[in-house]
């Protein structure tokens, strides 16, 4: 088992005498998507022993009053209430129908006095929202669709959330990101439980990796959360992304906006979900992408033209993000494109190496709707230099964390 899986053991309470780990309660309501919600039930509700698999036992839940409705209108009825909920070891939020909907009372309820009880929960994409309305990531790191962070962030402040990860293992609370990495956290999940050799014949089964090297970095594009329209830095946002060519930092920034540094961080965190310097640098980085994709600048050139001081700046923030050099990044990007004529389909070319176990994670809980910037950075000043290899800065969730890929787990 690996240092993560062990530290999450450590952290899960101990079950009440009548929960069994083995069974999982997965909860349903009326909206949610079908694709989502199918995950937990294909992972946890197939007999796959003859693959190596070991089985669970799969209880679906009517988190209210049925026929529950999903997409295209299909109906579905559940076989299980609320109550099953009581013998779960594990339970499973696989997504929430709306992020400005709160969800029954009831179903919160059910989950604080399971988590109480020692069971593990789970929130698969917008089933963070849930997890957090019942009040079970106050204090923690979570991650949900990098779309929603912005609004999960601002909506439950005392949330650290992070929108660069694929999923987060904080012991007895884990979260995941979209579709895709609700299969990443359901085969981690599988890995703590019965070892790497259960997981790998689960994702052959599945046809999927059994880890995912990354986060959502690549998929995160520059939308702003649609609160910030009627805010007063939404003027001193625009004004940043029209300027990215010149070189500013974040006192810059809270002087447009008549702010001290203090109060401007505070007022954008609160805003965006993510800390200033961490948001600038990362549209930095996405300039860079977008120059290197469709011009013929050099990587000096692209350095200067997206506020870098040094392209030894841009290279270290960009390998960070993105796992890749710029060279690298552009030279994968023309090999493919004849092929798929895309930037998503760059994805496989620059993945990175997927590192040992046991590293250090050392990213702190930001969100916004574009990717807050590594998780190392110490400068004050955009560009203007890369950190000291090994300490996290001040916006560092936490030190010494060990990490798989694409994943915080727990402390």
């Amino acid at each position: 088992m690996s240092q993560d899986s062990a530290a999450a053991t450590e952290a899960v309470r101990k079950l009440s005498g009548r929960r069994r780990r083995e069974v999982v309660a997965v909860l349903l309501f009326s909206g949610g998507p079908i694709f989502e919600s199918s995950i937990p039930l294909s992972v946890f509700g197939i007999d796959r022993q003859d693959a190596g698999v070991p089985r669970y036992r799969l209880l679906v839940c009517g988190g209210e009053e049925g026929p529950l409705r999903t997409t295209g209108g299909l109906e579905l009825t559940a076989p299980y209430g609320l109550e099953a909920i009581s013998r779960a070891g594990t339970v499973v939020v696989p997504a929430w129908r709306s992020i400005t909907s709160p969800p029954p009372a009831e179903a919160l309820d059910a989950l604080r006095r399971a988590h109480e009880e020692g069971a593990r929960i789970v929130g698969l994409c917008t089933g963070a929202f849930v997890l957090a309305a019942a009040g079970l990531l106050d204090g923690r790191p979570a991650t949900t669709h990098w779309m929603y962070a912005p609004t999960l962030a601002k909506r439950y402040p005392s949330v650290h959330v992070d929108p660069r990860e694929l999923f987060v293992d904080d012991g007895d609370v884990l979260t995941s990101a979209g579709t895709a990495a609700g299969i990443d956290l359901c085969l981690h999940i599988v890995r703590t439980d019965h070892g790497t050799e259960a997981a790998g014949a689960l994702a052959r089964r599945l046809v999927v990796p059994p880890r995912r090297s990354g986060g959502q970095e690549r998929y995160l594009d520059r939308s702003l959360p649609e609160e910030i329209g009627s805010d007063p830095l939404a003027e001193v946002v625009a004004w940043a992304l029209e300027h990215l060519h010149e070189q500013f930092d974040v006192e810059t920034l809270a002087a447009r906006a008549y702010m001290s540094r203090r109060t401007f961080d505070r007022r954008f965190r609160s805003l965006t979900g993510s800390a200033p310097l961490q948001w600038l640098i990362t549209q930095r980085v996405l300039q860079a992408q977008r120059l290197l994709e469709t011009s013929e600048y050099s990587v000096d050139e692209v350095a200067g033209r997206c506020g870098f001081r040094s392209p030894v700046a841009l290279r270290g923030h960009f390998r960070r993000q993105l796992g890749s050099s710029p060279a690298a990044y552009r030279a994968a990007y023309r090999a493919r494109r004849p092929q798929g004529g895309s930037a998503e389909a760059l994805a496989p070319a620059i993945e990175p190496t997927v590192p040992a176990q046991g590293t250090s994670a050392g990213r702190r809980a930001t969100a916004a709707a574009t990717p807050p910037g590594p998780h190392a950075v110490t400068s004050a000043t955009v560009g203007a230099g890369q950190p000291e290899h090994g300490k996290p800065g001040p916006d560092a969730y936490s030190a010494g964390r060990p990490a798989l890929p694409g994943q915080r787990s727990a402390p």
